[in-house]
Parts: structure tokens; sequence; C-alpha cells
């Protein structure tokens, strides 16, 4: 695509580095077919190639972001399935951080969204502040279809319809977990923020699994939410931050102890943390840390398919339909690992239908945009329904709770499942 950007525009190297992704665009359209909200609404504006024409417009012109921009880059999920399939190479993934970034700082929102947005950037990176509006959202559960009747409160009734009915306890907090057996290696765990409150037995299957395999795991002090959910937002001093805590963190350990990866269990952290590199490039002081904790990185599929599995303790006559999230298959390309663990613990692996396809989760996306995340969530539970499973497994906590509010099988965190067949004890979600 050709772009004609001025040699001051060129200057900032945020502009800079939009313009080489630009250029790589050669218009053929192979995007259309596997985004999510082109399949859906069938609006070539809410395609990657018609949000690249308007970022390119907006950024060539040095404009502030307007409505139409705001509309139909606010309804991008960032589930990547364009980066799949272009031929080119185009990194669409930068470009829309960059343009999410451009928009936050040159476009007044109206006052509900800005409300709304602000609520989610202050509740949810923080597990006690997040646990604390689930209590409060199960007393205005009742309220959801009325909010989701009026259109600036749509959002609110949204978070009330997500919030699970049954709070957990939360899980063990940092701390070291050594192995069984004698010490085969060291790793860290993000703890995170969204998943240790809903789903805090998910890091608990994987220390538990990780250590009967030799493997000393640590939860360090002071590491938080990986930034991916108010990065997405555009607000990128927030997720830089976040960024930096963690790095620190991390750098510490290495350096006290030495780590040989470090350990993810909801994809879509992965994703973000492993463009950690990316992200703080151009922070002198971080920059080089940055890239050796992205390097480090791993989702616990890719880091056990490292490993020397043992042969399963039980034999689980079940089929699992395996839904790959698309922080997991798009955004880390990791498609193999997680059925090739599930088949050798002796689980039947089958694939839905339009696997490619986002489940409508996608971060705060299911809170923001409702009515394309339940229609993409419908799409999603008929096509895991038709396969005729007994269970679905997945990697994203998100994935897990948006599928789960519609489908009529357990949805289960596939380390839960490894860990169970492994020896640990069988998931809350079978033993009903």
């Amino acid at each position: 695509m050709q772009t004609q950007f001025s040699a001051e525009q060129l200057a900032d190297s945020g502009v800079a580095e939009a313009e080489k992704i630009i250029r790589k665009c050669v218009h053929c359209g192979f995007c259309t077919a596997t985004c999510p909200t082109y399949v859906t609404l069938g609006n070539e504006l809410d395609s990657p190639r018609g949000r690249i024409y308007l970022i390119k417009d907006m950024l060539e012109n040095g404009r502030p972001a307007d409505r139409q921009i705001v509309t139909h880059i606010d309804r991008c999920l960032s589930c990547l399935a364009c980066m799949t399939t272009c031929p080119s190479g185009v990194h669409y993934m930068h470009l829309v951080d960059h343009a999410r970034a451009h928009i936050e700082k040159t476009y007044k929102r109206p006052l509900m969204n800005r409300l709304t947005r602000g609520l989610l950037a202050l509740v949810l990176p923080y597990p006690r502040r997040f646990r604390a509006a689930l209590h409060l959202a199960r007393l205005g559960r009742p309220l959801a279809p009325v909010l989701k009747a009026l259109p600036g409160l749509k959002p609110m009734g949204a978070m009330l319809e997500l919030a699970p009915r049954r709070i957990v306890p939360a899980g063990a907090g940092p701390g070291t977990h050594a192995p069984a057996a004698a010490r085969k290696g060291r790793v860290a765990i993000l703890g995170g923020c969204a998943q240790p409150v809903l789903e805090p037995d998910t890091n608990a299957a994987a220390i538990r699994l990780l250590n009967r395999l030799g493997v000393e795991v640590v939860a360090p002090v002071g590491e938080g939410c990986c930034g991916a959910l108010v990065h997405h937002m555009g607000r990128e001093h927030e997720a830089l931050a976040a960024a930096r805590r963690n790095v620190d963190v991390w750098t510490r350990e290495i350096e006290a102890g030495g780590l040989d990866a470090i350990i993810i269990t909801a994809s879509g952290c992965g994703t973000t943390i492993k463009d950690y590199g990316y992200m703080l490039r151009e922070d002198a002081d971080y920059a080089e840390k940055a890239a050796r904790v992205s390097a480090l990185t791993k989702d616990i599929t890719e880091y056990l398919s490292t490993l020397a599995m043992p042969e399963p303790v039980h034999a689980p006559d079940l089929t699992v339909a395996y839904h790959s999230a698309c922080s997991m298959q798009h955004g880390q390309k990791i498609t193999r690992q997680p059925k090739d663990l599930l088949k050798a613990a002796g689980f039947r692996v089958v694939d839905p239908a339009e696997g490619h396809l986002c489940c409508g989760s996608a971060g705060t996306y299911n809170i923001m945009q409702p009515e394309i995340a339940a229609e993409l969530r419908d799409r999603k539970v008929r096509n895991i329904e038709a396969t005729g499973a007994d269970i679905v497994a997945a990697g994203n906590v998100g994935c897990i709770t948006q599928i789960g509010m519609t489908c009529g099988l357990p949805v289960i965190h596939t380390v839960k499942l490894l860990d169970w067949a492994h020896g640990g004890p069988k998931p809350a979600e079978l033993s009903g």
C-alpha cells in the first residue's frame, strides 16, 4: 500500500513503525475471510483491510480520531486471525495498538463510555478490587436486562451477566513451591489479575503438575496484571507501567536463582508478555531486560511439551473439544502442543468447525461490544456442541468464562485436565 507520510511525521518512531506495517498491505483481502467482525457484520470497514485504510488516513493526515474510526477500531477484537491469514506479513497487532493509543490521546468519548472504560481499568487489573466488584455484581444481577435495554448502559448490563453466580475462594499467594523429587528446573508463574479471582484452581493445577515433574515453581512477590487489559484500551502509560513492574520482578528472580521459563496459564496474558520486548524497545533502562523476559515467556502447554511427560495415572474415557483461544493460535502460534498433550494423557481430542473464529471474549470486548460478542459466542458454542464431545478444553480464562455462559458442556482449562490425568485431583467441573 502506498503511503505519503512526511519526513516530519516519520521522525515519530510510532508513526514510522505504523508506516512500515501499512506499506506491507497489498489489498489482497485474504484477511476478510477470517475476520470475525467482517464475517458477522459484512462491512468492509469492520475488516482488517478496512481498518488499515482508516488508520492510514488518520495518521497520514495527522488528524485526531473521529467517531467513524473509533467505532470500527472499537469493534476489532484483536483476535489476530488476520495475521495468521496474511500472506504479506502485515503486523496488524502493532498497528491497531498504535491506533488505539492515538485514539486515547485525541478523541473525547461520550461520558458513559469514558466512565465504563475508566471503571474497567480501575477494577479488573486488581484482584482484590475485582473480587469486591463481583460480590456487588451478584446483588445487581437482576438489573442486567434493564441495563442492557438502555443504550448507554448496555456494557453495565453485560458486566452483571458475566459475573459468576458463585465466587470461589482465593488461591495461594506468593511463595515458592518445591518439587516432589530432585529439582530438574525452576520457573516463575504469572498470578495475573482476573484468573486468580475467576479460576484460582488453574494455577494450582499447573503448580501441582510441574512439581510432580521435578520443576520448582515460584510465584514472585510484587508481580501483577500483565497490562493487556489497559493496553487494548490504548492506555499506554498504564500498560507500560505494568510491564516495567513485572519485568523488574522477574528480573530479580532470574538474577537470584535463575529461571528456565516464565509460565503463563492465560494465553491472553502470554501474547502481551511475549511482546514486552517490543513495547519497551525505546526505554533504555528496560529494553534489554524486557526482551529477556519475553524470550523466557512460555504458555504452560508450550513448556510442558519440552518435558518428558510420564504415562498418565488415570485413563479418562472422555472426548474433548479443544477450543484454541485466539491469543494462543494467532497471537502465539501455539496450535499443536495442547492437543498433543491431551491425546498423550488419554483424552480423545476433536476440533470444532470454524476453530479460527473468536468466541467474542477478547479481554473487555464482551462487555464493551455485547451484541457482537454474544453472536460470536453463540456461533462458537453451536460448533462446539456439534462435535458430540463430553467436555471443552481451553487455555484462556476469558474464553472459559465466555463459552461457559451458554455451553451445555463443562469448559475446563487444559492444564486442569492434564493435572488430573497425571495424578492430580479431578477438576471440580467434572465432580457434579
